[in-house]
């Protein structure tokens, strides 16, 4: 049964920054200075942790406000900053114009297609000159997944005979790809950083049960097949990682990306 919204806020707290989130915004630690900002937008904030760090490594006089990408997240993120005593404003409000001197976009949950929307609104609400950092997955992640669903699919005579799988490959951006369309959204100094993110599952089994596959991955590449369609897949596709790898562990890779740039 699907889990309601209530249900993947409190998994998205709970296990979704740890297993996933947290890789990304390494990267924004590590690659994007924000020493001397005044204010700080945070679109698709999560449940707020990595918001709640930046404000503790932050100055005190730096504005943080964080867009959450549903309520029941954002009821989630709010009763975390009034037990941890933050400051840290969440909210789910349209922003104006040119509000703030840097913008953090999280882009690695949303489907491709849904990219350039979102890069486009974080750049309509930075000033002239904002520094800009989007994270997302690009090109060459879940290789290793999507070729044994095409497999899946293709004996079970579904999703247009793996087509479904093979949509799943090429939709994903590429680094250059990406870099273009930020440059079309008006940014200059558009840079790229990337790491290779290894996920690793004691078998098919562990694969397919965590909360990250299950509740949130899964379900986003499965989402045209019913739901009785949607189980038999993934028990074959839990049968097939263990025929594959024997008593080895399952791996996949993810291109965690962070995208960086100014507002011209």
């Amino acid at each position: 049964m699907a889990k309601s919204k209530k249900e993947l806020a409190f998994l998205r707290g709970l296990y979704i920054h740890e297993e996933w989130t947290r890789r990304f915004t390494d990267l924004i630690d590590q690659h994007f200075d924000l020493s001397d900002s005044e204010n700080l937008l945070y679109v698709n904030a999560g449940t707020g942790e990595h918001a709640f760090a930046l404000r503790e490594r932050l100055d005190e006089k730096v504005g943080i406000f964080a867009k959450c990408e549903d309520e029941e997240i954002l009821l989630i993120a709010r009763d975390k900053a009034a037990a941890l005593k933050s400051d840290v404003d969440f909210s789910m409000i349209r922003f104006e114009d040119d509000s703030f001197d840097s913008v953090i976009a999280d882009a690695s949950f949303i489907r491709p297609q849904d990219y350039e929307s979102l890069l486009d609104d974080s750049v309509r609400v930075a000033k002239t000159g904002a520094r800009m950092g989007v994270l997302s997955v690009t090109s060459g992640s879940f290789g290793e997944i999507f070729s044994l669903l095409w497999e899946v699919l293709f004996n079970e005579d579904l999703g247009e005979h793996g087509h479904a799988a093979e949509n799943l490959i090429t939709e994903l951006p590429s680094v250059s790809g990406i870099e273009q369309v930020a440059k079309r959204a008006g940014l200059v100094n558009v840079k790229t950083h990337v790491a290779n993110e290894i996920f690793e599952y004691e078998n098919g089994a562990a694969f397919v049960s965590s909360p990250l596959v299950k509740e949130f991955l899964l379900p986003v590449w499965l989402g045209n097949l019913s739901g009785e369609d949607q189980q038999r897949v993934t028990t074959r596709l839990s049968k097939l990682i263990d025929s594959e790898d024997g008593n080895l562990s399952f791996r996949f890779c993810v291109k965690a990306t962070l995208l960086t740039g100014e507002k011209a």
